[in-house]
């Protein structure tokens, strides 16, 4: 590891608290010389690192970048060993950048998180706007064994909750589930799922999954863009000490726990307390049609059970709803 991201590390451990440059070279094995453009490297890439006369460098507490490092103190030893983390600055989606790695056989709990992603993709061919340095953009990498064939429809569903409750630790904000896979804060949009499945054309087993998610931590400086200012959120109105890296670890130790479970309906009753359409009249989006129901329930598979207006029942498994934003 090169000495910034040991550097990072030490100061990451030490957040808030003044740090020698004597005594870092002596933890780092290098000279305080190469301390000195290792904090400078940081300091460009936007770390709020103070550096003060005969009491060294530290490492700002309020500072709320997303790194490796930042990451892993909050991460159980077990997803610290089990979990390959890649942060990068920007990139066009996580998800398109992830196919690559998949096909050349990354192995599962590869997580991928960018800062920013210059063309975001969400469901149905929609673009998901992902501003620099206000939101967190990542994509983690799942393959499924014979035996785990049964998880595979309840991933978004899972991923959903348990980010869900990442938001509600590291904000002390009601967050609620718009099925199958928004997350809403205040009654806005603050994180949505995508989640792509590639199958083998010949024996049709599923090779990878790629789960997807953006949250807007963090409203743009300059708003939401119109199109969606009216649904789109943030978690926060001003900066949180490390929400970011908080965040990610506290979805995946959150995920991998339920997704990992011998026991995986073990998830439903939480998810189903938290999805806000229930007992709501929707409308069920079909193409160009929009169809009126009634939202009786969640089965044990996390598929919406309706009523149309003519009496009709159905169960969804996938889809697309709405609803008025009052009625949430």
């Amino acid at each position: 590891m090169a000495t910034k991201e040991n550097l990072l590390k030490l100061l990451e451990e030490n957040r808030g608290i003044y740090l020698s440059g004597e005594d870092i070279g002596s933890a780092l094995s290098v000279s305080r010389t190469s301390v000195w453009k290792a904090v400078k490297a940081l300091q460009s890439e936007g770390y709020d690192i103070c550096a003060a006369t005969n009491k060294g460098y530290c490492l700002a507490k309020n500072t709320d970048i997303i790194s490796n490092q930042g990451i892993q103190k909050y991460l159980s030893e077990t997803n610290k060993s089990q979990l390959e983390l890649t942060v990068l600055q920007s990139v066009t989606s996580t998800n398109s950048f992830f196919k690559e790695k998949a096909i050349n056989g990354a192995k599962e709990g590869r997580v991928i998180i960018a800062g920013e992603q210059t063309a975001g993709r969400g469901r149905a061919g929609k673009s998901f706007f992902s501003p620099k340095d206000t939101g967190i953009y990542m994509s983690l990498l799942l393959r499924p064994t014979e035996e785990e064939k049964n998880k595979v429809s309840k991933v978004t569903t899972i991923a959903a909750l348990a980010m869900s409750e990442a938001i509600e630790k590291v904000s002390n904000k009601k967050a609620a589930i718009k099925w199958v896979n928004d997350i809403f804060v205040n009654h806005k949009k603050v994180c949505g799922i995508l989640t792509e499945i590639s199958l083998d054309l010949e024996s049709r087993n599923i090779e990878y999954i790629i789960l997807g998610l953006g949250v807007n931590v963090y409203e743009p400086q300059n708003g939401f863009p119109k199109e969606i200012k009216d649904i789109a959120g943030a978690i926060f109105k001003k900066s949180k000490a490390d929400s970011k890296n908080r965040l990610i670890a506290g979805f995946l130790e959150r995920f991998f726990k339920y997704y990992k479970s011998e026991n995986i309906d073990s998830y439903v009753e939480k998810y189903r307390k938290k999805c806000f359409v229930i007992g709501k009249e929707i409308f069920v989006i079909k193409g160009k049609e929009k169809l009126q129901a009634f939202v009786r329930n969640l089965d044990n598979n996390c598929h919406l059970q309706v009523t149309y207006l003519d009496g009709k029942q159905e169960i969804l498994s996938s889809g697309e709803i709405s609803l008025k934003l009052n009625k949430i």
